[in-house]
């Protein structure tokens, strides 16, 4: 389990940064200018991991269980397209909401088929 770092100077804590030109790894505090190489923990091999949130391809439904015994999602008569129940929770997507529409998965309550409303256009 990586140890946290903090500043020799004024005791916040250290957070990762990298040095392009240089092509090191540091820790730099974010209060004053302190900055310390990065140096693996003894018997740890050094890792660098980069996790782009704002990397969305297109908008997809997240994977969540019992989402038919949901009390507090809302309920709609819409009918599903592989059974045609015709009772359903919906939800709206929460990615990218500044720069797309509002999209709504509806899950059906009889066969947990997961679709949007057919009746809109989806990009």
């Amino acid at each position: 389990m990586p140890s946290l770092k903090f500043c020799g100077e004024c005791n916040n804590l250290l957070y990762p940064k990298s040095d392009n030109n240089a092509k090191i790894l540091l820790y730099q505090c974010r209060n004053c200018q302190y900055a310390e190489n990065a140096q693996p923990d003894p018997g740890m091999a050094p890792c660098v991991y980069k996790n782009d949130l704002l990397t969305i391809a297109r908008e997809q439904a997240g994977e969540t269980k019992d989402l038919e015994t949901d009390p507090t999602l809302q309920r709609s008569n819409i009918e599903c397209p592989k059974c045609s129940n015709h009772e359903a929770v919906f939800y709206q997507d929460q990615a990218r909401r500044i720069t797309t529409n509002m999209t709504l998965f509806y899950h059906c309550t009889n066969c947990k088929y997961l679709f949007r409303d057919p009746k809109i256009k989806h990009r």
